[in-house]
């Protein structure tokens, strides 16, 4: 990543000029395949015998070994050879959101494996870079070293000085990212590998305690970053966005008291945002948060969430161009936020929403915007237009991803691609002479990256194929994290889905079974009584998921006496889902961790997810006081 300085602004909306554009139906599997294909090309270290990238070769294989640590393997982040802890965390955290959303799409079109193998050579790499809970390696290389040479990874000769942070060296925002990418990761590997799973989320445990305890801003203990991924929006957001991923991974009350208790004063329910990014996370934790809204697990916060929803619709809405604070768009339709790599902030924005209009379909409901009343399809409908544009329907007709579609980048900024393979050509490439040699070489790479995300066009639709245009030209990893999962939903079709259950990924070699027939729910509406205590039940709302038939129940327990009531236990039987709102004590179902009590009248609601009849649910004690 070439240095640069970016400014958080909200910039006005250009009006869309209709183009001629050469529109055509896209194979949205073949980009999926080729968009995780790109990691490959990524990675640093010793490769394996399944890699397919076949014109790299082993390197940083020295990594760390200067500071006493292992720091072998890893993402370089874009078109150099550095590997930068903060945008390669959040790349973990957009892969693995990836698939934990649309992992079923992913195994349809075979690519879930190799999905799941892109994310785990970076959580290795974390671990690796997590020795002890308060230390954290956030940098393997010098941007400054490294952008003087222009050499092949497998020919560095360039200054590999590790860098870390600490507790007289804070940096909350990495360390919250990484812990955020740490939980994430988790999920994916919570019924395929549990062992791993449970190593991530240790680690993210400690990275919380470690982000939220010493804090600070990661690129002022590692200064050598400012130049490269300056941290300009700070780390509250970080520090949200890992308790939002903590929580999800684990319903820990811990974490859901953090967002609730935190999202004022660290600026969760009060920005309203139209970027997210590897620096500006605040859109992403609303867009979760939402979703715990909606998942009924907002607990005794659910004010509070109102409002970070709040927000996470004003983004959409402000992607829409229907929104207070609209996004600025390129003639052709693109969304626009900077000059440099803009492509990042298109990707990042269509996958939010496309997950929040699955969210908003889960749950049955639209959402409201300054110009009025969207519906779930308007949003998915969006991020199909800005993953067209990108793959080839636009003014220039030109794919932004390298080997998609007849015409896309031939002079990429990338120092392996622009370089002969050093499989072809073992004759050592120096510092300056690879400047002298590839990098003004006036020709298409030897080596095509497949499936990298350019930087893509200005704010004029206007794009230049040349390698020096770094602004244009250069790929990067947080530019196909979130894409991948998107292209999955595109390449899934548009029904059957339903994203309020809980995220946990399929198995990388799901096996195929025809769904045995559910029963239709029967729902009592009338109150039960249990003395003082009335229980009733009804059913919210239904969906079908690959042909099998989901329930949402909500049940409401209202105290009927005029005394408090205390104690209560509640047996549930016949549930065969997950459920929120009560706690789990023994054989029975307890008050929540955030009630202790109900007063006369009041009541409390706990709903489940299943595929059958409403579970029997019945009062076992409980005491008036």
């Amino acid at each position: 990543m070439e240095s640069f300085v970016r400014l958080i602004s909200m910039v006005p909306l250009f009006l869309l000029l209709g183009l001629p554009f050469a529109l055509a139906g896209h194979d949205y599997g073949q980009a999926l395949s080729k968009s995780i294909l790109f990691f490959e090309a990524q990675r640093s270290g010793y490769l394996p015998h399944t890699q397919r990238v076949t014109w790299r070769a082993n390197s940083g294989l020295q990594d760390g070994k200067a500071s006493g640590v292992d720091l072998v393997g890893g993402y370089y982040d874009a078109g150099d050879n550095v590997k930068f802890g903060l945008p390669m965390a959040f790349t973990i955290t957009m892969m693995s959101w990836s698939i934990l959303e649309y992992g079923k799409q992913m195994a349809s079109s075979g690519e879930l494996s190799h999905a799941v193998d892109a994310v785990k050579w970076g959580s290795d790499y974390l671990i690796k870079a997590h020795p002890e809970p308060y230390v954290l390696y956030g940098e393997v290389g010098d941007g400054n070293t490294d952008h003087y040479c222009w050499q092949r990874p497998e020919d560095m000769t360039t200054d590999r000085h590790a860098y870390k942070i600490d507790p007289s060296n804070p940096g909350s925002d990495l360390a919250g990212e990484t812990a955020a990418a740490m939980a994430a990761a988790s999920l994916v590997f919570r019924h395929s590998n549990p062992a791993y799973a449970n190593e991530l989320l240790s680690h993210a445990h400690q990275l919380f305690d470690f982000a939220d305890k010493y804090r600070g801003k990661y690129d002022s203990s590692i200064s050598v970053a400012q130049k490269y991924y300056q941290s300009i929006s700070g780390y509250n957001d970080e520090l949200l966005w890992a308790a939002a991923w903590l929580y999800q991974a684990t319903d820990n009350q811990y974490y859901l008291n953090y967002l609730g208790k935190n999202g004022d004063s660290l600026g969760g329910t009060g920005w309203s945002m139209s970027e997210f990014s590897w620096d500006v996370k605040y859109a992403g934790v609303q867009t979760l948060v939402a979703k715990f809204l909606m998942q009924g697990k907002a607990g005794g916060y659910a004010s509070v969430f109102e409002k970070y929803q709040e927000k996470a619709e004003s983004f959409m809405c402000n992607c829409l161009g229907k929104g207070s604070k609209n996004v600025q768009k390129t003639p052709g339709g693109l969304i626009f936020r900077q000059r440099w790599n803009n492509m990042q902030f298109v990707t990042s924005a269509s996958f939010l929403t496309a997950v929040y209009s699955d969210y908003l379909s889960s749950a049955g409901r639209n959402m409201n915007c300054a110009s009025g009343n969207v519906s779930p399809t308007e949003l998915i409908s969006f991020s199909k237009q800005q993953v067209d544009y990108l793959l080839g329907d636009n003014p220039r007709a030109t794919s932004y991803m390298v080997g998609y579609g007849n015409n896309y980048p031939q002079q990429v900024h990338h120092r392996a691609s622009s370089i002969v393979s050093i499989k072809v050509n073992p004759s050592f490439v120096s510092c300056r002479g690879g400047y002298a040699t590839w990098f003004s070489k006036k020709a298409s790479d030897p080596n095509l990256l497949v499936g990298a995300v350019v930087g893509g066009p200005d704010a004029y639709d206007n794009f230049a194929d040349q390698r020096d245009n770094y602004e244009q030209t250069e790929p990067a990893t947080y530019n196909n994290a979130p894409l991948f999962g998107l292209l999955a939903r595109l390449s899934g079709g548009h029904g059957g889905y339903n994203q309020l259950l809980p995220a946990v990924a399929p198995a990388p070699k799901p096996v195929v079974t025809q769904p045995k027939p559910t029963p239709q729910p029967k729902v009592t509406p009338a109150p039960a009584s249990s003395g003082p205590i009335a229980i009733e039940q009804k059913l919210t709302t239904s969906w079908i998921a690959n042909g099998k038939n989901y329930y949402r129940y909500s049940t409401i327990v209202t105290n009927k006496s005029a005394k408090t009531l205390t104690d209560l236990k509640l047996s549930i039987s016949k549930l065969y889902g997950p459920m929120w709102g009560l706690t789990k004590s023994g054989d029975s179902y307890v008050f929540p961790s955030w009630l202790n009590s109900l007063a006369a009248g009041k009541s409390l609601e706990f709903v489940y997810i299943h595929s059958s009849s409403p579970a029997d649910v019945s009062v076992s004690s409980y005491t008036l006081a």
